[in-house]
């Protein structure tokens, strides 16, 4: 089943064209990785398919519905690029900075001071880091950070995870933790995860679909099938940082 389908969208700022013409489909169980050069458009992309930009043309449903009449917005989770770029010195826990996803504009951290809410630990617990609950944000390193905004997003109990080059300035070793994290979320608990990344050479032992943007849809399949492609082996020519591993 699709859970999200996106139709020819085309999408520009002012006169210079990000998007052209570009159908995706994310279906569920997917590991996909959105991957291209720089200014490609898989940012911009990814931004559309949540709403946060307007397309010029085309049309995106998700799951089921068109893109104006979607409302069940918990069910999708997202973090953005340099998601944990804030001040290291804001006063806010582990749990109340992934317990914000749950309170409404009208509300303020104290409820999440003054009692432990279950999804909000469950969602520490599934990215291991319930031990540091009660640590001020700014105290972790910068892998242990990813994965408070990793539970952050995921305490809403989302079906699709997306996540925007997640790993930039991490070390190898918890780029590979990061990404085994992923593949569980994605294969024992069910949850499609839409990646953006400049280099799938450290996970395309997890992921299953590949899209090749580069304004235009280049490749869109299966990551066997990607690897025996002419677009891979054009990319390997040029030099780009994508290798290729046997699963």
């Amino acid at each position: 089943m699709d859970l999200i389908k996106a139709s020819e969208i085309t999408f520009g700022y002012d006169e210079t064209p990000v998007l052209l013409d570009v159908s995706l489909s994310i279906r569920a169980g997917d590991f996909l990785a959105i991957i291209g050069p720089n200014g490609s458009g898989k940012t911009t992309l990814v931004k559309v398919l949540l709403g946060l930009l307007r397309p010029s043309s085309g049309r995106i449903e998700i799951m089921g519905k068109p893109l104006d009449e979607f409302a069940e917005w918990r069910s999708i989770g997202y973090v953005p690029q340099k998601a944990t770029h804030f001040d290291p010195f804001f006063p806010a826990s582990v749990e109340e900075v992934v317990g914000m996803a749950l309170l409404s504009n009208r509300q303020v951290l104290g409820p999440i001071r003054r009692r432990r809410s279950e999804p909000v630990l469950r969602a520490l617990r599934r990215v291991g880091l319930e031990p540091f609950r009660d640590w001020q944000v700014g105290r972790l390193s910068g892998g242990q950070q990813q994965r408070v905004f990793i539970a952050r997003a995921l305490v809403t109990g989302p079906r699709v995870l997306f996540l925007d080059e997640p790993t930039t300035g991490v070390d190898a070793e918890t780029q590979g933790y990061f990404y085994d994290m992923l593949d569980h979320l994605n294969k024992d608990e069910g949850i499609t995860i839409v990646l953006v990344t400049h280099d799938i050479g450290i996970v395309n032992k997890h992921v299953t679909q590949v899209a090749c943007l580069n304004q235009r849809m280049v490749y869109h399949g299966s990551h066997e099938e990607f690897c025996r492609s002419e677009v891979f082996r054009d990319m390997v020519t040029r030099g780009d940082h994508l290798i290729s591993h046997e699963h």
